[in-house]
């Protein structure tokens, strides 16, 4: 049962959010972008801190260790940002309407962006769609980079989710849901660059699906994993917990601190307000049942 749960909530994650992020990529969804960005730091934020911790903290392990597990957890999924491998770069574009234009990963190539850009204002005046095998080779091989990296991501999210599963079924959905929202934006990114260096939008979003389909390989990994360790279970959950904040402090919040208006402000704080709502109700009507 709970290796289904396991599955189960790997696979929402992993594959849901990037059916959700194409669903959100076309048309007047797109303009959703940066609300989704406010709406995932606030569910990964209130779960770190509202149920991953606290459960961790509720153990036996010392406070001490406990906190030495962050600051290490939080320092290694820098190290692994640097290395590319865990990064969630929402860069916004806007065009010359001022509307969100893209929510691109951070690995995309300039011409990838630009071809992006060329798409979007064909037809226009003086722009012309020129494509050399230079640009058309290096697009690939950013392609190449996103998934690569995107597929050691969710492999780590499947350990994560898996974490949260065997403390508790209700701290696993938390998880999982926190996952899906914070992955959206970042797959939103992940089919543009794509979708940039080939004409066969339906193949870039098979490709990504399959790398969110690792999430699913690292929930099995994370639950062999954890079980042979149960006793080191609390560490897991802080380890979880760093993650959830490294991503939400580094990537995230970063890309909300933009100027805006007093209007757009709220909206952005009312979104970030929505995140850690839903995870508030769904965590009591967890414990309802």
């Amino acid at each position: 049962m709970l290796l289904i749960a396991i599955l189960t909530g790997t696979l929402i994650a992993g594959i849901g959010s990037v059916w959700v992020a194409a669903l959100l990529s076309m048309g007047v969804l797109s303009r959703a972008t940066h609300h989704m960005l406010s709406l995932a730091a606030g569910s990964l934020l209130a779960t770190a801190f509202m149920h991953l911790l606290p459960e961790a903290f509720e153990s036996q392990a010392g406070a001490s260790d406990l906190f030495m597990t962050l600051l290490i957890g939080l320092v290694f999924f820098f190290l692994l940002d640097k290395a590319e491998l865990w990064h969630h770069g929402h860069e916004h574009h806007h065009d010359g309407h001022g509307h969100a234009h893209t929510s691109a990963h951070s690995h995309a190539h300039e011409d990838a962006h630009a071809h992006a850009d060329a798409d979007a204002h064909a037809g226009g005046p003086g722009h012309q769609h020129v494509r050399t095998d230079g640009a058309s080779s290096k697009t690939a091989s950013g392609s190449w980079t996103v998934l690569t990296g995107d597929s050691v991501h969710c492999f780590g999210d499947g350990i994560l989710i898996a974490s949260a599963f065997m403390a508790d079924l209700r701290l696993g959905v938390l998880a999982a849901l926190a996952v899906l929202v914070h992955e959206v934006p970042h797959h939103m990114g992940d089919l543009i660059v794509l979708r940039a260096g080939s004409n066969n939008k339906r193949m870039a979003l098979v490709k990504v699906s399959l790398a969110g389909a690792i999430t699913a390989i690292g929930g099995l990994t994370g639950y062999w994993l954890v079980d042979q360790l149960r006793e080191y279970l609390p560490y897991f959950l802080v380890i979880a917990s760093s993650s959830f904040v490294y991503v939400a402090l580094a990537d995230l919040i970063p890309q909300l601190q933009k100027r805006l208006s007093a209007r757009e402000t709220v909206t952005q704080i009312a979104w970030l307000a929505v995140g850690i709502g839903l995870v508030t109700m769904i965590s009591r009507l967890a414990h309802a049942h």
